[in-house]
């Protein structure tokens, strides 16, 4: 299983950098302008911490406690990265640089406070 788990994540990591060299080639190609570029990078960037987000919940964990606690950080994440991908994609620069950082940190925070949230004798370890 962590065989497998490991090849998907090269995977993302090489997709992410083949992404990034060819939008590069087209970008010196004429064919695409900057902000073309930095929106596929950036929006394939929110696809991977979407499905990262998706995938965190099935890990196996070892109590009750903590897989809800996945459960929770799992749809948190991987709302925000999709947030964060169709930011990149469709709106403004400037409204996907603020929102697209936001939907992340809105994410985080949403597991951190649901970890704080919990009784001390219930927070996973």
């Amino acid at each position: 299983m962590m065989q497998q788990q490991l090849k998907a994540d090269i995977a993302w990591g090489g997709g992410i950098v083949v992404l990034a060299l060819a939008a590069t080639a087209a970008l010196q190609l004429g064919y695409i302008d900057g902000d073309d570029a930095t929106r596929i990078v950036l929006g394939a960037t929110g696809i991977m911490l979407a499905w990262y987000g998706n995938r965190m919940p099935k890990i196996l964990t070892h109590s009750a406690h903590a897989r809800r606690v996945n459960r929770v950080a799992g749809w948190s994440m991987a709302l925000s990265g999709l947030v964060y991908a169709v930011l990149w994609v469709f709106a403004p620069m400037t409204i996907a640089l603020v929102g697209g950082c936001g939907a992340v940190l809105a994410g985080i925070a949403v597991t951190f406070f649901y970890c704080r949230s919990l009784p001390s004798n219930e927070r996973p370890a």
